[in-house]
């Protein structure tokens, strides 16, 4: 039974939302204060919570959520993240992909969208979790066979740049192979919104930069004398190897 943390300080919803959960078939634990969600995921006085998945109220009364992300990121917790925000500002929204969260819900929200939410973002983590695995378990490439410069397993979900493998969130791998299956091809934010993302009427343009920040980083952290991910200016990105 895979299991939810819920941290909300509104009573009111916490206990809605477990109830939501509860029905669903998942196993929900409830805090109401960042510092509880700290010391339960961190293992701080007792044994971790192994949580398979984080929904975050930002308006915390102790530490926000904001503070609560980057305390898991910087520790190595790579649980999947859902914020739950009353607030609209754009900026809120890219401080939380930036520092890590996985999706974002606007209050009020209707419950069943989050749990819809939360079962596309675990079985996307799973699959993530998969590819981990068999990459750790595969043995030795053979020396002599040559690699491309970006390999993409789409099968396993599996991407290696320069003979290394990347480590990449489910959107990361989707906006890349994208953009790997038609080389030099300029597409604009709108283009990546709707082939990657879909019909998701929360996502903002925006995002998409944040995502080809995060890949870039990830690619010249591998190979620093690169940049595969172009940007034309007024127009779009586009992948030159």
């Amino acid at each position: 039974m895979q299991r939810i943390l819920l941290v909300d300080d509104e009573p009111t919803i916490r206990e809605g939302l477990r109830e939501r959960f509860a029905r669903e078939g998942f196993a929900v634990s409830a805090v109401g204060t960042g510092a509880a969600a700290l010391d339960l995921l961190l293992g701080r006085g007792g044994p971790a919570l192994a949580a398979d998945c984080l929904v975050l109220d930002l308006m915390l009364p102790d530490l926000d959520g904001f503070a609560v992300l980057r305390t898991l990121r910087q520790a190595g917790a790579d649980l999947p993240v859902i914020l739950l925000t009353a607030r609209t500002d754009d900026v809120d929204k890219i401080v939380g992909l930036e520092l890590g969260a996985d999706d974002y819900v606007v209050k009020p929200f209707n419950p069943r969208e989050l749990v819809a939410r939360v079962r596309v973002l675990l079985r996307r983590m799973a699959e993530v979790r998969a590819l981990r695995e068999t990459l750790a378990g595969e043995a030795a490439r053979e020396a002599s066979a040559p690699e491309p410069p970006l390999a993409l397993d789409r099968g396993s979900r599996s991407a290696r740049f320069r003979g290394r493998p990347l480590e990449l969130r489910p959107r990361e791998f989707d906006l890349l192979a994208l953009l790997a299956d038609h080389p030099g091809q300029v597409f604009t934010r709108e283009t990546l919104l709707d082939r990657v993302w879909g019909d998701d009427r929360f996502i903002e343009p925006r995002t998409v930069d944040v995502h080809i920040r995060r890949l870039r980083e990830k690619l010249t952290a591998i190979d620093p004398t690169t940049n595969p991910i172009q940007t034309e200016r007024g127009l779009g990105y586009r992948l030159q190897l």
